[in-house]
């Protein structure tokens, strides 16, 4: 049987863990992820891995920062004037944002502290500065 190759729909399982075995994101406890080999739908290094891989065949990879979410960047923490957001809306630390964007996108931030005049967004994704393993399981070729 041939392997995964570009081009091909693929069906897997996968879980995204930290250095410390934290799992941060698993599909084996439900669905298989689909996706196309090669399109650049996923991080660069789990379509290398699925390539050439068989259905039912596993495999463990490990993804260093600089090519999964890059690194930590400072300079996407910032401090907002309250003003910028409706007057009812209640911030919590740790709470997770989506803010619009212009072009009608939206960003994921984290709230960092509030204090009576502004709010500190993390801007950062959730898994930038950090290396990542991931295991994953090659359901079927579609």
């Amino acid at each position: 049987m041939a392997g995964a190759d570009i081009g091909n729909t693929v069906k897997v399982h996968y879980a995204v863990k930290l250095d410390d075995g934290t799992v941060f994101d698993s599909t084996f406890d439900q669905e298989p992820f689909v996706f196309t080999v090669g399109l650049g739908q996923v991080l660069r290094a789990l379509d290398e891995a699925v390539m050439g891989m068989t259905p039912g065949t596993s495999k463990n990879i490990r993804v260093l920062s600089d090519e999964a979410y890059g690194p930590y960047d400072e300079e996407l923490v910032t401090e907002v004037d309250l003003k910028e957001f409706p007057a009812d809306f209640k911030f919590e630390a740790g709470q997770l944002l989506h803010i619009p964007q212009g072009d009608g996108s939206t960003i994921l931030a984290k709230v960092l502290k509030v204090s009576e005049a502004s709010v500190t967004l993390d801007k950062n994704h959730p898994l930038a500065g950090k290396d990542l393993i991931i295991d994953i399981q090659l359901i079927e070729i579609m």
